[in-house]
């Protein structure tokens, strides 16, 4: 059974910085893409940014030259650095990994969300 644990989040004033962190555990095979998501309240999940397992990123405009994701594939962790926080970043943050299995998928999996808060 895939798990993922995440950590880190927090409030953070306006300007400020976080990261948040995601561990993924219980799987037999090598991890493919990993990322973060975000969901605010009244809004739909967005992807925040997303990391190959090669080390390509790719980012939401929103959050470019403000944030970076990185990995480890020793560990199996995804690490997002926040920088320059705006109150607009805060939201729930999601940990997201796919799996390919015997040959078959991607599958996704989803960690428990984070909450992330960016006020004075």
């Amino acid at each position: 059974q895939v798990q993922l644990v995440e950590s880190g989040g927090g409030l953070v004033q306006p300007g400020g910085s976080l990261s948040v962190s995601c561990a993924a555990s219980g799987t037999l095979f090598p991890i493919n893409d990993m990322g973060w998501y975000r969901q605010a309240p009244g809004k739909q999940r967005e992807l925040v940014a997303s990391i190959t397992r090669g080390g390509s990123k790719n980012y939401a405009d929103s959050v470019k030259d403000r944030f970076i994701i990185s990995r480890d594939n020793t560990k199996n962790t995804v690490n997002l650095q926040m920088d320059s926080l705006k109150p607009e970043d805060t939201a729930v943050y999601y940990c997201n990994v796919h799996i390919n299995m015997f040959g078959r998928g991607p599958y996704a999996y989803w960690g428990q969300g984070t909450q992330v808060t960016v006020s004075s």
